[in-house]
């Protein structure tokens, strides 16, 4: 016999259902759930639930039935509608399982129907991490708050331990809401959560939702571009790193937000999103700017975007447009755009956009958006093999208008008597207002009253001019200023006085050149001198020309010869030395006496002349004895008129 007096038949072969639960998942429904669970994997097994109110005993035909294997048990369910119940009332439940000719009872189970409340398990649990705070929210089942117990683990630490928490949850827009605090948040977690109602007499707890919950992605990814610019399309190729490992738990995907093209062509209104798991991406943009995001999404979340600037190929040389497409009919893989230049950089936020689609209102309102006197950079795009492709780029005006302001740091510098430098900075883009197609220069000596200027055209490119011919000592206004093809602009002016020529300058530089002359020819003055004490030169004998001494010249060159000085001086006879000498020596006059001079060739004396003679000795001894002594040759030095002559005669 069971518990209610009923008799289970063959116990052995038939296991018997553990006791029913039954309920309304809330107080709102009229719809009663009953359940229970079974180990048996009999798919014969049939199920009956049986209703006891005081002595009357009934069934009621389900209006539907499920079997759900959880956690290795068999769950069925079976749902009775309210108006077939007694709901006020306290009724005792059971169920009988038959298979074949066995059954078997499971307990009774005693409760008021309308008391008692089930929630279904949470579904569709979301997960954020805030901080080291985890952040869990379902959808609610009623109105009024719950209670939710949230049960946790570390992921990958089988040996940790489950913690649970216990909380009232917050009902915000019909969603419950949990804070579990003081978590890890770059740690991933198994975490399970049930939920039962705080306002019913009989609330019943809900089976349990299970979640994993990965690790927060805090950081934006480190993606590198690598781009190639050909036939007008630049092939970008974007690569970057996986997310730690915690935070792909559960998986990782990767969003791509591409804000200028979308399936491969140009100047499509609507943003491209691409979802993929890959860390690798291969897109194609044409040559105006474009900005790529990436963003990493796990089930806690996403990371900061992660934003490549693809920016606009600069063109080189950038000139006015020509022609543009502007008012005519576009083709189907066609479009424009027109950006905004600030300070000479395209400004994507301002951006116009005409397609091959677009109507002809559209068209007009779009030129009626563009702005008089605003310089654009006029692209034009196409679309060739679902690749963008850029055909042209070029700086366009609605309409020109006359410069704004002056050229800026309008300055001169390095003056000299009769010429100067001027320098400037162009007027920004934005003050142009057209495409400059000169400068105007101008100059005037005095005030701009009381004289005529000289006004010359320069070239829009140039920033440094020199000025040439001008007057020494004079003072110049000097005016500069753009112009476009509507008109001239204000002009920037600056003074210029050039260097007068002072004449103390010139006697200066006179005066220097003369000292520098003094003080040379005094240099080489000294140099010789002191050159001829340390080196002194050797003479050079005068030889005459002997044609002057030819026998028809001699009548004319025959003179007298004069003797000024006469040297003579005694050698030392051979085998006698030099102090025996000296002993025998004495002083004396050829033929004469107290220094008179004496004849003694009558005939020479005729053919030579009167010449005066000094005989000196070769030595001071007086007492030397006569020539006669002297048994060697006598060298005799005559010296006459530069010559040498060295004479030998005998000693007899």
């Amino acid at each position: 016999m069971d518990c209610c007096g009923h008799a289970a038949h063959n116990a052995a072969t038939c296991e018997a259902p553990s006791s029913p639960q039954c309920f309304r998942t809330n107080s709102a429904v009229s719809v009663y759930t009953c359940e229970w669970s079974t180990d048996t994997t009999e798919s014969n097994q049939n199920n009956q639930v049986y209703f006891r109110y005081g002595n009357l005993t009934r069934t009621v035909l389900p209006a539907g039935t499920s079997k759900e294997r959880i956690s290795g048990r068999i769950w069925s369910r079976q749902w009775f509608r309210e108006e077939e119940l007694f709901v006020w009332q306290r009724v005792h439940i059971w169920v009988i399982a038959r298979a074949g000719n066995f059954s078997c009872t499971s307990p009774t189970t005693s409760v008021i129907l309308n008391q008692s409340v089930k929630y279904e398990a949470p579904k569709n649990i979301s997960v954020s991490w805030m901080g080291n705070d985890l952040n869990l929210s379902w959808r609610a089942e009623a109105e009024q708050q719950a209670l939710a117990e949230v049960s946790f683990q570390m992921e990958g630490d089988a040996a940790e331990p489950w913690e649970n928490k216990s909380t009232t949850t917050n009902n915000t827009d019909n969603t419950y809401q949990v804070i579990v605090v003081n978590l890890q948040k770059d740690s991933s977690y198994r975490v399970q959560v049930r939920h039962q109602s705080i306002k019913a007499p009989n609330p019943l707890w809900s089976g349990w939702s299970s979640v994993t919950v990965p690790a927060e992605l805090e950081h934006p990814l480190e993606v590198n571009m690598r781009k190639k610019c050909r036939d007008g399309t630049q092939t970008v190729t974007l690569t970057w790193q996986p997310v730690p490992p915690a935070a792909a738990v559960g998986g990782v995907t990767y969003s791509i937000e591409d804000t200028q093209r979308c399936h491969g062509c140009p100047c499509y209104t609507k943003n491209c999103f691409i979802n993929t798991t890959n860390t690798k991406y291969t897109t194609f943009v044409t040559y105006s700017a474009a900005n790529i995001s990436v963003i990493a999404w796990n089930a806690a979340g996403k990371s900061p975007p992660a934003v490549v600037h693809v920016r606009a190929k600069p063109a080189a040389d950038l000139k006015p447009c020509e022609k543009t497409l502007l008012g005519e009919k576009l083709g189907k893989q066609t479009c424009l755009e027109w950006y905004e230049l600030e300070d000479g950089h395209p400004k994507p936020e301002s951006v116009l956009t005409l397609l091959a689609r677009t109507t002809k209102a559209e068209n007009l309102k779009m030129k009626a958006e563009m702005k008089d006197h605003v310089r654009y950079l006029y692209i034009e795009h196409r679309c060739v093999n679902r690749r963008p492709q850029t055909v042209q780029m070029c700086l366009f005006y609605k309409t020109e208008g006359a410069p704004i302001s002056a050229p800026e740091d309008f300055i001169t510098f390095s003056e000299t008597h009769t010429s100067a430098y001027l320098s400037w900075r162009a007027i920004p883009t934005g003050h142009q207002r057209g495409f400059l197609t000169h400068y105007v220069l101008c100059r005037a000596n005095g005030s701009w009253q009381n004289e005529t200027k000289e006004c010359r055209n320069i070239s829009a490119s140039l920033l440094k001019y020199r000025l040439e011919h001008l007057t020494p000592g004079a003072k110049y206004n000097i005016s500069l200023a753009s112009v476009t093809r509507a008109g001239e602009g204000p002009a920037a002016t600056v003074i210029i006085n050039t260097v007068p020529q002072k004449h103390s300058n010139v006697l200066l530089s006179l005066g220097l050149l003369l000292s520098f002359s003094f003080l040379s020819v005094l240099c080489t003055f000294t140099f010789k001198r002191v050159k001829n004490r340390i080196l002194p030169p050797v003479p050079t004998p005068v030889i005459p020309d002997s044609a002057k001494f030819q026998p028809e010249h001699q009548e004319i060159l025959q003179g007298k010869e004069v003797v000024h000085k006469l040297t003579l001086c005694q050698l030392p006879p051979e085998g006698k030395s030099t102090e025996a000498l000296e002993a025998s020596e004495e002083t004396t006059f050829l033929g004469g006496t107290d220094g008179v001079p004496v004849d003694t060739d009558d005939d020479k004396s005729d053919e030579s002349g009167v010449y005066e003679e000094n005989a000196l000795r070769c030595t001071t001894d007086e007492n030397m004895t006569d020539l006669e002594q002297v048994e060697n040759e006598i060298a005799m030095l005559i010296y006459r008129n530069g010559l040498v002559f060295d004479v030998k005669t005998d000693s007899g």
